[in-house]
């Protein structure tokens, strides 16, 4: 077989149509757009969601406009308060923090924030740490390690 024996299959090209060329070709006189009106025009666009002048869905439903960022990141967050469950000088772990009933799943990566204080000193592995909370742990006498992104499972 060479490259000048090859052709579409039957039924595969199809002719454009030829609108505008006489009652005989069968798309004639209006040429498929009905009578008269906005949308029989040449240059009609109409915008998406316009409703012929009648308010438009989104304009009449506010509280639906705008998007959600498929993408965010969610944390599970923790504050040091909370840490206070640990003993002291004990090393503090997402796997911990999920056995001890602190984050429900290791499904979303953990930050650490510094609502409350802590006493003690703790080794702290988490994805995330506020600057605040960093510089509490570290004067408590603690370790603040921060552990790779897990991936998210939402």
């Amino acid at each position: 077989m060479r490259q000048n024996e090859l052709s579409p299959s039957p039924g595969a090209k199809k002719n454009r149509k030829r609108v505008g060329r006489g009652n005989g070709s069968g798309h004639g006189t209006y040429s498929g757009r009905g009578c008269k009106g906005q949308k029989a025009r040449a240059g009609y666009k109409m915008k998406p969601g316009f409703e012929g002048g009648q308010l438009p869905l989104i304009k009449r439903l506010p509280r639906k406009r705008g998007f959600v960022n498929i993408f965010k990141a969610e944390y599970s967050v923790i504050n040091l308060s909370e840490l206070s469950a640990f003993e002291s000088g004990s090393e503090v772990t997402p796997e911990k923090l999920a056995a001890a009933g602190l984050i429900k799943s290791l499904g979303h990566p953990v930050k650490i924030l510094a609502e409350g204080d802590i006493t003690f000193p703790l080794s702290v592995q988490a994805h995330k740490f506020s600057v605040a909370a960093k510089a509490k742990i570290e004067a408590a006498g603690g370790r603040v390690e921060e552990v790779g992104h897990a991936s998210q499972a939402n």
